[in-house]
């Protein structure tokens, strides 16, 4: 297992309260071995003026998945995780429903991680690949 202890998806969900992750109403939803998953809804918060899901909510549903990763990977007394880059691929659209994204590690180590998160439509269709790189800091 790439995390430190595998946390409840009620522990999950309850760290996004007061923050983005629920103002945009992100849960999480599964959380494996060596990968965690969420649903964002496309709805008027998530939404362009066109109707369609804005790439930047993405980003942001990716960059969560990737910290939240990155952090269960550490132990938290000693280390924080912060982001350095993160990049997204637009492959395809979302009008409605609910995208899932999954969040799996590339590299893991001493000092910095790379994770890849796809979403998908409802229709299950690929419609962004992301990656996020972080920075592992030591504690003060």
């Amino acid at each position: 297992m790439v995390f430190r202890s595998k946390p409840s998806l009620d522990q999950l969900n309850k760290m996004g309260t007061n923050n983005m992750v629920q103002f945009i109403g992100i849960e999480f939803t599964e959380i494996g071995d060596d990968f965690i998953e969420a649903t964002m809804p496309v709805d008027h918060r998530t939404k362009q003026p066109m109707g369609l899901l804005h790439g930047g909510a993405n980003v942001v549903l990716a960059e969560t998945l990737g910290s939240i990763a990155g952090t269960l990977t550490l132990d938290l007394e000693k280390q924080i995780c912060v982001g350095l880059e993160i990049n997204a691929n637009h492959l395809k659209s979302a009008k409605e429903g609910l995208v899932t994204g999954r969040v799996s590690p590339i590299h893991v180590g001493k000092s910095t991680q790379v994770w890849e998160i796809k979403i998908y439509n409802a229709a299950k269709d690929l419609c962004c690949i992301s990656r996020i790189t972080l920075a592992i800091l030591d504690r003060k």
